[in-house]
């Protein structure tokens, strides 16, 4: 049932616990077979309740989950306040055994560790949450003293390039502010048309900031929400889908 639930090709970072779900191992059905993590898009939730305990148990780590909205807010997760938490698209802590936890089905779950500071943190990178700086707007709030040096990041899966078709608002959401980007935009034989990389975005990004220690997506096929149905929930596939999640506690 573990191998299941959680997708095992994780970093080991001493100090704190990784997570990524598959759609497998759960309870709900049809469109949202079988471990929706979502309670937003329409499944039973008497479903989601018993999958989200089922990720619980298999990890032995409550996640936290958030409000996403596709912004930048950044809001800390205090053991003492989690039940009021404003929407947000990224989170962090530095108590143990709390949660930092990113619902996707096609955007981009990128977590954070400081292991020398003792943080976490989790954010949600769809195209538009990265173009307006979510993951800059983590590494400000999460942890403005550290070491940059310091931090760890790994990007999960997300909808690759081979699928992720954009116009021209999106590329010039990124390109515009960074004219390098445009590597990451494939024209098609559409009009106005590209293959964007996301995981690129995020990586470049990152690298910017001078994150130097990156793991985890590096856009190739076994990444892509959408090329792999078996495993991954896809929203931009099946237009109603469900939801898996990364997550990271430190403990």
């Amino acid at each position: 049932m573990l191998a299941q639930i959680l997708k095992l090709e994780l970093p080991h970072w001493p100090g704190a616990k990784l997570f990524c779900s598959t759609r497998q191992g759960g309870v709900s059905a049809h469109h949202y077979a079988s471990l929706n993590l979502g309670d937003h898009v329409g499944d039973d939730p008497s479903c989601v309740s018993v999958n989200r305990q089922k990720l619980e148990k298999a990890w032995g780590v409550r996640p936290v989950f958030l409000q996403q909205v596709h912004g930048i807010d950044v809001v800390q997760l205090k053991s003492s306040e989690l039940a009021h938490l404003p929407p947000a698209d990224a989170c962090f802590t530095d108590e143990k055994n709390v949660a930092c936890t990113i619902m996707v089905a096609d955007c981009l779950p990128v977590l954070f560790y400081w292991p020398q500071a003792q943080v976490v943190a989790a954010a949600h990178a769809g195209w538009k949450g990265l173009a307006l700086g979510v993951l800059e707007a983590t590494l400000d709030r999460a942890a403005p003293s550290a070491d940059i040096a310091d931090c760890k990041v790994w990007l999960g899966p997300c909808i690759g390039p081979q699928h992720f078709e954009v116009g021209d608002d999106v590329r010039n959401a990124f390109c515009d502010s960074d004219s390098l980007s445009a590597d990451a935009f494939l024209k098609t034989s559409k009009n106005g048309k590209y293959l964007a990389d996301l995981a690129w975005l995020a990586r470049r990004r990152l690298n910017l900031r001078g994150i130097a220690q990156l793991e985890g997506n590096d856009s190739g096929p076994s990444w892509c929400t959408f090329s792999c149905p078996e495993l991954f929930y896809s929203h931009r596939r099946d237009g109603i889908s469900g939801r898996f999640a990364a997550g990271i506690a430190l403990v």
